[in-house]
């Protein structure tokens, strides 16, 4: 296997350090609002790397944080005059959600950045003491010219670096980062050798990665907006302390509109919960994983139809033939299916195999040759669940299947409702009351809003 690593610039050999095992370390999401498809493209790349490597037989340590203090956080939780904490726990939830509705796995475990302030003070306490970083005004700055080779992930000159920090009167030199932020009132902070304060982003993954999987790990992944200053800046702190760090950086492509990367700041974001209105979860995801990690994404509501409009032909494919000829269990993939991944992740080269062997198997089975059409569907599912995006994958199938029934009440229910109306226009209050009544027996309540009826399920399901 073959994977390009950012800091060497090309494609090398994957070898992991210990054998038959991989170690990963995913940037997770800043909680601060509701999750867009640009925030979770990460997810699904990275989910099918580590779907590919469980699949060869690794055993995989996927490692996944959760950055929940900041200070957009701190900010948008003010703003909205809520504790810190709940607001970044209300979209911590939400990311979660969005993860598990596009079919990601959980990962082998999902730390938050307050969770690990001991080790952050250790490590900051390490740098200190190796002549790497200094005290002033409360603050910990990481001294950037102690490293010759600052820089060498994102091939920034040191001369011409710009941390994207205010002035503070304690920084000797704008070139260098904040490892710890001191106390201000009103912000949370915890209690360390320079006074209260809480930590700066660049120090919490270097000491959650090396928290869970050691000093040297196998590959750290993200989104390539990371790789200055976020990844450089760990770089320089787990090298300055001595460490190894990730032997293979992997850095995924964003997803843009109109050639812009889609952020809260420029308007353009696409939440998940909007999307899902007009595509299923599993053509979603398969829309997300289509393009090469390493590419960009160019968001459009046609290239979105198309996907889901691909997807659709392998679902279909599978249902003809176990409707035909009866169960289909996952299968072996092709040989150029394991060699596209192998390639970098070459999914688009993967998906044309897949696309491949169901075009071969709807022939077998127009041809009525029953047997090459199964094993066709068993290799086409077996592809297909490695993607993360198996039409016959239970969780596919059954939340499919609920969206189906839920599509068609609310069908039926709008049709009684649009009666309502016309039995209340008339005066009919008798008939209107029949109708509610009739709904609320079947487990459907109606309400009159503002905005024209609305209609809930008895259990808080709301239309």
């Amino acid at each position: 296997m073959r994977l390009y690593d950012t800091l060497s610039g090309g494609v090398r050999d994957f070898v992991p350090l210990r054998p038959g095992h991989v170690s990963i370390y995913l940037c997770g999401a800043t909680v601060q609002g509701l999750p867009h498809i640009g925030h979770v493209r990460s997810g699904v790349a990275f989910d099918v790397l580590r779907r590919w490597l469980t699949a060869k037989g690794f055993d995989v340590a996927f490692i996944r944080n959760v950055t929940d203090i900041d200070d957009k956080i701190l900010t948008k939780a003010a703003d909205a005059g809520r504790p810190w904490w709940e607001w970044a726990a209300t979209y911590e939830r939400a990311f979660t959600a969005a993860y598990d509705a596009l079919g990601v796995l959980p990962p082998s475990a999902e730390p938050r950045a307050t969770g690990h302030i001991t080790q952050m003070v250790e490590l900051i306490d390490r740098l200190i003491d190796r002549g790497h970083a200094y005290e002033g005004d409360g603050d910990v700055y990481f001294n950037v010219s102690t490293l010759p080779d600052y820089g060498k992930l994102s091939g920034h000159r040191v001369d011409d670096v710009h941390q994207g920090e205010g002035v503070a009167t304690g920084k000797r030199d704008q070139r260098d980062f904040t490892l710890w932020k001191a106390a201000k009132p009103g912000e949370p902070s915890w209690p360390t050798p320079w006074g209260r304060g809480r930590p700066g982003w660049h120090t919490e993954c270097v000491a959650m990665c090396q928290e869970y999987l050691g000093a040297e790990f196998d590959i750290h992944a993200g989104g390539m907006d990371l790789v200055f200053p976020h990844h450089e800046n760990e770089i320089a702190q787990a090298e300055a302390a001595g460490d190894g760090f990730a032997r293979f950086w992997l850095h995924n492509g964003w997803v843009t509109m109109g050639g812009e990367k889609m952020s809260k700041s420029l308007g353009n974001v696409l939440a998940i919960p909007a999307v899902l209105q007009r595509v299923r979860a599993a053509e979603l995801r398969y829309y997300l994983g289509s393009a090469h990690y390493r590419s960009m994404l160019e968001f459009s509501e046609t290239a979105l139809q198309d996907a889901a409009k691909a997807y659709t032909g392998v679902e279909d494919f599978l249902h003809r033939v176990r409707n035909r000829v009866g169960a289909v269990v996952p299968g072996e993939w092709t040989p150029k299916f394991g060699a596209a991944l192998d390639d970098d992740l070459a999914v688009p080269a993967a998906l044309a195999e897949v696309h491949a062997a169901r075009a071969e198997g709807n022939r077998a089975l127009d041809a009525g040759d029953h047997d090459a059409a199964l094993t066709h569907a068993m290799s086409v599912r077996a592809m297909m669940g490695i993607l993360g995006a198996d039409p016959l994958d239970e969780r596919w199938e059954s939340r499919d299947e609920t969206s189906a029934a839920l599509n068609a009440v609310d069908v039926l229910v709008h049709a009684e409702i649009r009666r309502r109306a016309e039995a209340r226009a008339r005066r009919d209050w008798a008939e209107a009351d029949t109708i509610r009544d009739r709904l609320k027996e079947a487990g459907i309540e109606v309400t009159d809003t503002a905005d024209g009826p609305q209609w809930s399920l008895l259990d808080g399901t709301d239309k």
